[in-house]
């Protein structure tokens, strides 16, 4: 199962190839709610000072006007990148008045979707959709679950890499196809061996009551106090059927196939323009006002949720499938990160660490093309790890036969050792096996994973989640007013922020056509 991935990876070693693996780039975003001292969603708009959320290319907001998104370039190293994401959230902590920003994915005290204002970009063309496309997630699937954070981590090989590993493997087709086809490979084991990131990483065991919005406390869920919900083996409940879910999808009969680039986006071209009789009951243009882009399945490609997307850097108002069809894969975006509650950047070095071995294991391990039994399974593996990863005994499916979680995540990371041996050699520093050993342990002790450590502070200290969250949330809004940012990364900040604010401006002022003409030629490419 594993001798393809020890091939390549004596191949790199013996050909001295794992040097053109240096210039990897490492880029986050992270979502955070703005909230009110006591904890309770913020209701104030964007602030004006971080700049203009539909031109900021670092500071913008995600579903709702309160919903922060921090968002770093693509860098060379990953402590760079994180060390990035923490100077920009410096800067915001320091522009902000009293409001705190929210250390957790599940969100605080809400006490129904009336206080949830969906974000807002100004009077473009631009601006306006992005609006009406969240309009249309609230009518669609409701306000509450667009309210949950997470960080997402960015990865690329470097282009110099592509022609030396193409060379290695044999293949003799254009260097743009074998580098899509090798994401897409690597994207099939991220969704193959996923499962063991919410294992690692999961930070959401429990929510706050307020979120059920009402509902029914689902009979899986416990009650720990008046105002906190948990499972008791869960590690992320924001990846299980509470919060972004694939098992949503047979409702609308979306479902995207990753064996191929030109599968996966005309899997999405389908879904993007094939009507849905549900959605056309909401209505799209309803007394003059827009509720959703448009009645299909889904209104634009982002609608569709999956832990792990393909992506290509848009040019202007260019849709991501034809990005994606036009110019082929440039980085591969991981989606089902928590935000790490025990570190204020929500991410930890050695974390990124893993991610950087995790996504070369993915590229260099073997990727057969994933049937409809084995989606079936992904999707099985992903929900039973988020609300029962840490049970003793819990078994997975593979390849249609049952096997221990255990056994499964030990026989992994004992096949990503020789990788983070590779990277630590790479950079001449032993992080990635530190790291390595570090996550190796987690699997060995559940009880040392960061749900259950969340869970052990919730019952030690008698606390509601609500009580934690705020009280992390406050430990690290002291330690990023205390820091002192460079004064070059400080002034390029102010100074993005004000030409945001022009460039939305010049965005407004430079539109000569209507809404629904903007929409119809956006529609048709």
């Amino acid at each position: 199962m594993y001798s393809l991935l020890n091939k390549r990876l004596n191949t790199l070693i013996d050909n001295n190839l794992g040097s053109f693996l240096l210039d990897s780039k490492t880029g986050l975003e992270k979502e955070s709610l703005r909230v009110s001292p006591q904890g309770r969603i913020s209701q104030n708009k964007h602030p004006e000072v971080l700049g203009a959320a539909l031109t900021h290319p670092w500071i913008t907001t995600d579903y709702s006007e309160s919903l922060l998104e921090f968002i770093t370039p693509p860098l060379a190293r990953a402590h760079e990148a994180l060390d990035y994401l923490l100077d920009i959230e410096t800067f915001v902590y320091q522009k902000l008045d009293d409001e705190l920003l929210w250390t957790t994915s599940m969100p605080c005290i809400i006490t129904g979707e009336s206080d949830i204002h969906i974000a807002e970009y100004g009077s473009s063309n631009a601006g306006m959709m992005k609006t009406v496309y969240r309009r249309g997630l609230a009518w669609r699937y409701g306000k509450m679950m667009q309210v949950i954070a997470g960080i997402h981590f960015n990865h690329s090989f470097p282009l110099k890499f592509w022609p030396a590993y193409q060379e290695m493997e044999g293949d003799n087709s254009a260097e743009q196809a074998f580098i899509n086809q090798s994401y897409m490979s690597m994207t099939r084991n991220l969704l193959r061996y996923g499962w063991l990131i919410p294992y690692l990483f999961g930070s959401s065991p429990a929510i706050c009551k307020s979120f059920l919005n009402g509902i029914a406390m689902p009979e899986n869920m416990q009650q720990l106090n008046n105002n906190t919900c948990y499972e008791p083996y869960a590690t992320s409940l924001r990846m299980g059927d509470i919060g972004y879910t694939n098992l949503k999808e047979g409702e609308t009969g979306v479902k995207a196939n990753y064996n191929s680039l030109s599968e996966y986006t005309q899997s999405l071209r389908k879904a993007i323009t094939t009507p849905c009789p549900n959605y056309e009951k909401i209505g799209v243009k309803v007394n003059g006002e827009y509720r959703q882009l448009n009645a299909n399945r889904l209104q634009i490609e982002n609608e569709y949720y999956s832990s792990v997307r393909p992506k290509q850097i848009l040019e202007n108002m260019e849709k991501p499938v034809d990005a994606l069809d036009q110019r082929g894969i440039q980085y591969v975006e991981l989606r089902s990160l928590d935000i790490n509650a025990f570190h204020p950047a929500g991410l930890t070095h050695k974390q990124l660490y893993f991610l950087k071995t995790f996504m070369l294991f993915c590229l260099l391990q073997e990727s057969p093309k994933i049937d409809k039994a084995e989606q079936q399974e992904i999707d099985r593996n992903q929900s039973l790890v988020a609300h029962q990863g840490r049970k003793p005994g819990l078994k997975l499916r593979r390849q249609g036969k049952s096997i221990l979680l255990q056994s499964w995540a030990q026989e992994l990371m004992q096949n990503m050792a020789p990788v983070a041996e590779l990277m630590s050699n790479i950079y001449d520093e032993d992080c990635y096996l530190d790291s390595h050993e570090l996550h190796l342990n987690l699997v060995r002790h559940p009880e040392l994973t960061p749900s259950a450590r969340i869970l052990e502070e919730l019952f030690t200290n008698n606390e509601s989640y609500y009580e934690f969250a705020r009280r992390k949330s406050l430990e690290h809004r002291d330690l990023f007013l205390q820091r002192t940012l460079d004064a070059d990364r400080e002034q390029a900040l102010v100074d993005m922020a004000k030409q945001s604010i022009q460039k939305q401006k010049a965005m407004e002022q430079a539109d000569q056509v209507d809404f629904d003409t903007f929409l119809e030629r956006y529609f048709k490419g």
